[in-house]
């Protein structure tokens, strides 16, 4: 049938006429009219070369060259630092400060108020800082602080909630010039830890690293022009509190142009600059100009401060009550471990301290020493658009210039494309219907492939074998990276089998090339309407494919001509191509320990998946128009099927265990544990109900489901139920996470007596203009209490003594407190006050109160301990003592 469907068409072409023969000797394509050119492949033209080359070894060519790419990424995110150069009295010395993270590690945790914290941490970092004091040169002076400050804020992080902190701890140091200086730039880090962690890399190596930067400047004999202070801060991880107390009581702080935040999300690697500004190009410029060996990435900034990754920094705190423009820094590498008992120093590698220091140190000195520092607010002008190329150096340019770069690429693009189309007229309503259509079916693949992937992703979590790739990061890509790459070969072969029937190939493989460009151009125009500043990236994947197009506009006729097309092609795409691959290694390394820790409503495998699938499509975009040049995607799609079946028969036998112990490569499952007491009393103060148990909670979506064969009496028979009365549940909360672990659960265990207990005292009640009631209370008690207030029905929270005198509710409508003091606090007074209209027989608020024993001999009973030492060891369990008091009033 195709022989005989050929001849008429041999025959027209063969009595063409003068115009056949004058396109021939211009070297002007055959007019793409969507039939089947079989004259031209009987010829022995070039695309009768094309086909049977990119049937036999395109995919093969499109493997090698994803895998050369591929290789080139993964040398870029191992390389880490050259050796140091010759020591020397100015060189960062990453020997040193391993010695300082040694030591601040081997204090063990330093939760805040415990003496490890405040006392031995403290002491160490002041008998080094002297040390360091007395060897400097005269060119210098050093000043040192203890301040202890006492605090309230609100923040909208976690849903919202108000903290507030007394005498809490920070180290001060400032070194400057003998004579003074007027303005300052700031290193921070903090020294405090999670409970139960060492914190090794969150965050001891940042102030190892300070104090060996310290002790390099200041053995510098050449004088600095402004001062710098490192703040080592004694309470981060109680949600920013040290910071907050230093920016906003601090003497020293009105002298601050600058800062740099020195932050981790993972252990070790390189750091990454996630964070900018706001505003102040000039930072960003200063990082450009002195880091050594620079890792930015503005998408990772645009990402964090999205609020899709539940973490915060110092760098809000300065920004937001200091207005103080800074540069955010952290080591993202193997976040499994990150906040767990195997953040230890020997996992940080002496190269990335020293990486971490030589780029930190050369910006101190760029800053210190830089005229914008003075003047930094005059520089407070736009966004800025940075990123780095393979970690070698960083291109940075302001927006505004991006915006005008990003509309001329996507103004050229679409030029081109309506050239194209629109060309010849007589044929513009023929071409637009063909391009509108290829542009339609790439759309539908898309949507097709993530709708197939993403219930493959449901299927394998409803059957309770999430997380698989967790320990097994491959498993992913031959899970749903094979089923995206099936699914969008299969739609574009049908497409091509029953929808271009009897259309030329190569018409067709244009036309879808056109047709991705397209979607690249209208996605780089609204993005960049939108003001994103990643929009670069769309960029990148109209500007290079376009001009490999062009390259490459003219057909071929000279002998290896297929292979020069094939070649210029992939040419024409390896700079977005090697940079998406880059971007997106930095994107999983990021994100997939993020899943472990992400709580029990977020299906992980789905957002994996959904990464996943969108990466592919970006990654197939410009080569799916192959599926068009070849005869037959039979053995690819073959390939990929049973790569995906064999794959997902042997996640659902759960081959692949989520965690690990392997004590080189920990990938531990996350749970906590809290041996609380309960009192809930009725508005006479009598106690109508108490209970005391263990509450667990499992940090990730598979709950407890491992864990019970290995602790039977944890199962889901004992969920723990919502007390409904009562604010957030009637649960002790740490924070406000109640939306993040809907599913938790409840073990009945003997009653706790803290030696240490909570004392609340009532000090007034006092009747307020326009029918309000203010309550006066006084708390005393560990270092760590959360309070929970709920108005009744008809009742209002208007003000209260805690943060700025506005009350901040939580999700769902209750408020949240987040006190802690470090030693010898003061008890606790503050007041509320509550509208109340209308006389309340049952009262007018809920008021709550848990105090946590996070240290010391409270913090575990016998039972908690028994219970936490038959954990499995792939296992992070990490276990405190509480106690939850709840009122009426």
């Amino acid at each position: 049938m195709e022989r005989s469907a050929a001849a008429p068409v041999r025959r027209l072409h063969a009595t063409g006429g003068h115009r056949d023969r004058e396109r021939d000797r211009r070297h002007l394509p055959p007019r793409d009219d969507g039939d089947r050119d079989t004259g031209e492949k009987k010829r022995g033209g070039p695309r009768r070369r094309l086909v049977p080359l990119l049937e036999a070894r395109g995919a093969l060519l499109v493997l090698l060259y994803l895998l050369g790419l591929r290789a080139l990424v993964h040398l870029s995110h191992r390389q880490l630092l050259t050796r140091p150069s010759p020591s020397g009295p100015r060189d960062f010395s990453a020997a040193r400060a391993r010695g300082y993270l040694d030591d601040i590690t081997a204090i063990g945790p330093r939760t805040v108020g415990s003496p490890e914290n405040e006392v031995l941490a403290v002491n160490y970092l002041l008998e080094q800082i002297r040390a360091i004091e007395r060897d400097s040169t005269d060119a210098h002076k050093i000043s040192v602080d203890i301040q202890r400050p006492t605090g309230s804020f609100s923040i909208d992080f976690l849903g919202g909630f108000t903290s507030y902190y007394a005498n809490i701890t920070n180290v001060v140091v400032k070194l400057e010039p003998q004579n003074g200086a007027e303005h300052a730039v700031l290193s921070n880090c903090h020294f405090d830890s999670v409970p139960n962690t060492p914190g090794a890399s969150d965050d001891a190596v940042s102030c190892a690293v300070m104090l060996e930067i310290l002790n390099t400047l200041s053995k510098s004999s050449e004088p600095l022009q402004h001062a710098v202070i490192f703040l080592f801060n004694g309470a981060e991880e109680n949600i920013l509190q040290a910071s907050h107390g230093f920016i906003t009581q601090h003497e020293w702080a009105k002298s601050i142009r600058a800062f740099i935040n020195l932050e981790a999300a993972g252990v070790g690697g390189k750091e990454l600059v996630f964070q900018t500004g706001p505003e102040n190009p000039w930072l960003v410029q200063a990082y450009v100009a002195a880091a050594k060996h620079p890792f930015a990435s503005v998408v990772a900034q645009e990402i964090f401060q999205s609020g899709i990754i539940p973490a915060d920094t110092d760098f809000r705190i300065y920004r937001d009550f200091g207005n103080v423009p800074g540069i955010d820094l952290a080591f993202i590498e193997n976040g499994y471990i990150y906040h767990t008992e195997y953040d230890t120093s020997d996992r940080i590698l002496t190269d990335s301290i020293q990486r971490a220091g030589d780029n930190i140190l050369a910006v101190l000195k760029y800053l210190a020493t830089s005229d914008k520092l003075a003047k930094s607010f005059e520089y407070q002008h736009g966004n800025v658009v940075f990123f780095d190329v393979l970690g070698l150096f960083v291109l940075a340019y302001p927006a505004r210039v991006g915006t005008i770069v990003n509309y001329i690429t996507a103004a050229v693009a679409f030029l081109y494309l309506s050239k194209k189309v629109l060309q010849p007229k007589t044929r513009a309503i023929h071409n637009l219907k063909k391009f509108f259509t290829a542009f339609g079916l790439t759309l539908i693949s898309w949507v097709c492939t993530l709708v197939t992937v993403l219930i493959v992703a449901v299927f394998v979590s409803v059957l309770g074998r999430s997380l698989s790739w967790y320990t097994h990061f491959y498993v992913s890509v031959f899970l749903y990276g094979t089923a995206a790459a099936a699914k969008l070969i299969l739609v574009h072969t049908l497409a091509k089998k029953f929808f271009y029937k009897n259309m030329n190939e190569q018409y067709l493989g244009d036309i879808f090339f056109d047709a991705s460009l397209m979607i690249w151009s209208v996605t780089l125009a609204v993005v960049t309407q939108m003001g994103i500043c990643s929009a670069f990236i769309c960029t990148l994947w109209v500007a290079f494919p376009l001009l490999a197009k062009l390259m490459i506009h003219k057909e071929f006729s000279q002998k290896g001509a297929t292979m020069k097309f094939v070649m210029m092609y992939m040419l024409g795409m390896f700079v977005p191509y090697l940079y998406m691959m880059y971007l997106s290694w930095t994107v999983f390394e990021m994100f997939t320990p993020i899943m472990g820790r992400s709580g029990s409503e977020i299906l992980p495998d789905v957002v994996l998946a959904g990464l996943i699938v969108v990466i592919t499509m970006i990654l197939s975009s410009y080569f799916i128009n192959f599926v068009y040049l070849v005869k037959s995607t039979k053995t690819t799609l073959i390939a990929l099927t049973a790569v995906f079946v064999v794959t997902l028969v042997l996640v659902c036998s759960g081959i692949f265990f989520p965690y690990s112990s392997d004590a080189a490569n920990p990938k531990p499952k996350r749970v906590f544990l809290q041996h609380m007491s309960r009192r809930f009393h009725d508005l006479d103060g009598n106690v109508v109900k108490s209970d005391s148990g263990i509450w667990i909670i499992g940090f990730d979506y598979n709950g407890i489901s491992h864990i019970t064969p290995h602790v039977p009496e944890i199962n889901d028979t004992i969920r723990t139920p919502c007390e409904e009365q009562a604010p957030f549940c009637g649960l002790p909360w740490i924070l406000p996470v109640h939306f993040m672990f809907r599913k938790n659960w409840y073990l009945p265990a003997p009653e706790i007596f803290p030696r240490s207990p909570i004392h609340f005292k009532v000090l007034s009640k006092e009747l307020m203009p326009w029918n309000s009631v203010r309550l006066s209370f006084e708390v005393s008690g560990p270092s760590h209490m959360s309070l929970y207030v709920r108005p009744h029905e008809g009742s209002a929270l208007s003000a209260w003594s805690l943060g700025n005198g506005m009350p901040v509710a939580s999700l769902g409508g209750d408020y949240f407190v987040f006190y802690s003091h470090g030693l010898q606090a003061t008890p606790w007074h503050f007041w509320i006050e509550l509208t109340a209209p209308e006389e309340h027989s049952d009262g007018i608020v809920s008021f709550a109160i848990a105090a946590h024993y996070f240290f010391g001999e409270d913090q575990k009973s016998p039972q908690l301990h028994d219970l936490l030492e038959r954990f499995p060891n792939w296992t992070f369990s990490s276990g405190w003592s509480c106690t939850y008091d709840l009122f009426v009033f």
